[in-house]
């Protein structure tokens, strides 16, 4: 998965205003304690970051 797929899928979930500032606010465990943006710039796979990302969301198998 690019930046950009994963950009795409948050902004799909969220919605494109929200999406930015929740990548910016939310700590996930998953991904070392980090947010998602932080995550992403740290070098965590984007792959990996989305599926943390799924998982606290509870987003339906048909989104992973």
């Amino acid at each position: 998965m690019r930046h950009t797929e994963f950009w795409a899928r948050l902004e799909h979930a969220l919605g494109t205003a929200y999406a930015g500032s929740w990548a910016e606010q939310v700590v996930l465990a998953e991904v070392g304690g980090r947010t998602v943006r932080e995550a992403l710039d740290a070098g965590v796979p984007p792959k990996q970051v989305w599926a943390a990302v799924w998982r606290h969301l509870e987003l339906p198998p048909s989104q992973l």
